[in-house]
Formats: C-alpha cells, sequence, structure tokens
C-alpha cells in the first residue's frame, strides 16, 4: 500500500526586536497616530534602521501631525532597546524624516468622488492572496503557528526576566514532516536569540529549550529524534539595527502564511487601508477563513487583483488545492454575491479605519486571537454553507 507523499517543510518566524520587525513596527505606530487623528489619513511611510539611526520616509496626506522623533522613540523604548551596550537604543539614536503629501494624481483616484469613477479606486495595482487551512484550530499552518509562538515566548521570557540576560533580537525556524498534507511530527527547532555578553552557551541552550520551546511545542510533535538548533555560532550579543540594516516590509512571509501558497508581493506596514496592499490582503484572508470553517476546502488559496483607481476587482480566483467539498465555481458564486471587493465596501466591512496596527506588525497579521483582527472572524460560515448547499 502506497504510503503517501512525505515532506518537510519549514516556517520561520521573527521577534518584535528584530530590526526588519522595529521597521515594520515603526510604521504602523506613524500610520496609527495618524488614524487616531484623522481616519481618512493616507500614510504609505517606510523605515529604514542601521546602527544609530532611523530614518522615516514616505507620502502622507492628513489633518493631523505625527511627532516622529518621539513615536521612534517610544516604539524602540517599548520594544526593549533601552541600553546603548546593545549597540541601538531609544535615547540615542537619530531620527531622520523625509515625508511629503501624496502624489495628486494617485489622490485623484483613490478619493471617493473623484477620479474617472466617482467611487474609491483601488490605491495601486497589485494581487493579492489569502490563504486557510484546516491543520490548526488558527487555520494557518502548523509550521508558521508554532514558530510564531517561540518568538512570542522569547519576547514573553525576556520582559518578565524569567531569562534576564536575553535581548530583544530573535529568530526561529520549525520543520515538520508531512505525510498527505497532513503534520506528523516536528523534525527541528531552529532558534537563535540575542544575549548579554557574559551568558555560557550551554546554560544558554538549556534554558531556550526548557523556558521558550517545551512551553510552546506541545509534547505531541516531539519525538526523540527532534533536532534542536540553538544559536549555532555559539554568541549572539551585537544584534539589532547595529548588526543588520532593518528595513519595513521585508518580511512579508513572516507576515503571511510561512511560504505556504502565494504572496503577490506587497507589503502591509505603513499602509493605510485604501491600499489594497493591506486592505484586499485581509479580505483575501477573512474569504478564505470563511470557506473553510464553513467545510467548503480543507485548504484553500484566494486571489484577487486590482488596477490603479478602478474600484472593482479586475480578477477573483478561488483554489481548493484539490479538497473542495464543492466545486470552486460555486465558491466564487457564492463569494462574489457575498463579499464587496470594492475599496470602500472592505474598509468598512473590516472597520479598518482605526488604530489598530502597530501591533499587527509582530508576530503575524493573521491567526491571531483579537478582536480588533476583524479579518479573522467567522461569521459568514453559515452564508457561505447556506449559498453552497452544505
Amino acid at each position: 500500500m502506497d504510503e503517501g507523499k512525505r515532506f518537510l517543510f519549514t516556517s520561520e518566524s521573527v521577534t518584535e526586536g528584530h530590526p526588519d520587525k522595529m521597521a515594520d513596527q515603526i510604521s504602523d505606530a506613524i500610520l496609527d497616530d495618524l488614524l487616531r487623528q484623522d481616519p481618512e489619513s493616507r500614510v504609505a511611510v517606510e523605515t529604514l534602521l542601521t546602527t544609530g539611526l532611523a530614518f522615516v520616509a514616505g507620502e502622507v496626506t492628513t489633518k493631523g501631525y505625527a511627532d516622529v522623533q518621539n513615536i521612534v522613540r517610544d516604539t524602540v523604548k517599548d520594544i526593549g532597546y533601552t541600553d546603548a551596550r546593545m549597540g541601538f537604543d531609544y535615547e540615542t539614536c537619530g531620527v531622520i524624516t523625509a515625508i511629503h503629501e501624496q502624489a495628486p494624481d494617485i489622490a485623484m483616484g483613490v478619493d471617493a468622488d473623484k477620479g474617472r469613477h466617482l467611487d474609491q479606486g483601488a490605491g495601486d495595482q497589485g494581487l493579492m492572496f489569502g490563504y486557510a487551512t484546516s491543520e490548526t484550530k488558527e487555520m494557518l499552518p502548523l509550521t508558521l503557528m508554532l514558530t510564531h509562538k517561540i518568538t512570542m515566548r522569547l519576547a514573553e521570557v525576556r520582559k518578565k526576566k524569567i531569562l534576564p540576560y536575553l535581548r530583544p533580537d530573535g529568530k526561529s525556524q520549525v520543520t515538520v514532516e508531512y505525510i498527505d498534507e497532513t503534520p506528523q511530527k516536528v523534525t527541528s527547532v531552529v532558534v537563535a536569540a540575542q544575549h548579554e555578553e557574559h551568558v555560557d552557551y550551554e546554560i544558554l541552550r538549556e534554558d531556550i529549550i526548557h523556558h521558550v520551546v517545551e512551553p510552546v511545542i506541545p509534547k505531541e510533535w516531539i519525538t526523540e529524534d527532534t533536532c534542536y538548533y540553538i544559536n549555532e555560532t555559539g554568541r549572539f550579543v551585537m544584534g539589532g539595527p547595529s548588526a543588520d540594516t532593518g528595513l519595513t516590509g521585508r518580511k512579508i512571509i513572516v507576515d503571511t502564511y510561512g511560504g505556504v501558497g502565494s504572496h503577490g508581493g506587497g507589503c502591509f506596514s505603513g499602509k493605510d487601508p485604501s491600499k489594497v496592499d493591506r486592505s484586499a490582503s485581509y479580505m483575501a484572508r477573512y474569504i478564505a477563513k470563511n470557506i473553510v470553517g464553513a467545510g467548503l476546502a480543507q485548504r484553500v488559496e484566494v486571489q484577487v487583483a486590482y488596477a490603479i483607481g478602478y474600484p472593482e476587482p479586475v480578477s477573483f480566483m478561488v483554489d481548493t488545492l484539490g479538497t473542495g467539498t464543492v466545486s470552486e465555481e460555486v465558491i466564487e458564486k457564492a463569494v462574489k454575491k457575498h463579499f464587496d471587493l470594492r475599496p470602500r465596501a472592505i474598509i468598512e466591512r473590516l472597520d479598518l479605519l482605526r488604530p489598530i496596527y502597530r501591533k499587527t506588525a509582530a508576530y503575524g497579521h493573521f491567526g491571531r486571537n483579537d478582536p480588533d483582527f476583524t479579518w479573522e472572524k467567522l461569521d459568514m460560515v453559515d452564508v457561505l454553507k447556506d449559498e453552497c448547499g452544505v
């Protein structure tokens, strides 16, 4: 009897102190501050971090005012870079800004009462994907959920001083063995945790396994053959922006589905929801999750694409990856009937003009049990079941 297809798959995550994630959080903290003052703010902000310097640039049109200097410093302080010995700290880092208004030609196509179509058009062309799977309760790949939990736990044991010698930067990877798309066991766990200089490697390795990995990976996934790769260089003292330049939007796979499925290429952080890179990706996840929740598929990928300035999507696709219980045409018809994919309709349905974005900028935009993550709701399950005759 054929045993089925066996393969290994790996996903990674990074902590909030990773320089790229720091950049994402700063960009989204600026967005939040402007949305708090003016919900119709148009924001596209990028942050670059390097030794002793934060450089913030982008396009902003708003009735509010963002104190970028203080937002950067407050965000860096909250993340945990509070000591110059780490190579980067909130008090001494330089902050440079280069922000100007959104181009009027773009604004004309995005404002609801202007442009050719007299409706809010997409803020740019592009393609966005949503994904969901039944393999975890969060409807995300097991590899991604486990590695996010490890990085979240790294931050927790640092902040609670369970492991007081840890510093903010860190990364993890989890590899899972699958047979016929069903997870079987964790084969390897990789953790890189920034630490103070005096820490003995063997103590650190034992602490990370005992206080970080074991509390978050259920025992049923671990076997005697599971391999642990902890700080394999033997030393991780220099980290953060002093060791590696950080940039907004460079961890898009960490942000989404851990390498499973497709990605349109656009990042989320620093962008207000008129940018479909963000809002339509959230909507695609919302649709995908409700399709799986309704039992219409075990795994599904949704694609939507837009033309700049045009309100309706130029294409929409549902791919059940061979797991559908009804045809993809039936599901697509049901989705088009009950989900309005125009940018303004997405913004209203998911209530996106709120200052909720900084907390999305670390540990993934999906799979989070938080009422502000409206795209994670399963409130359309019964509607889809009825429409598809399930």
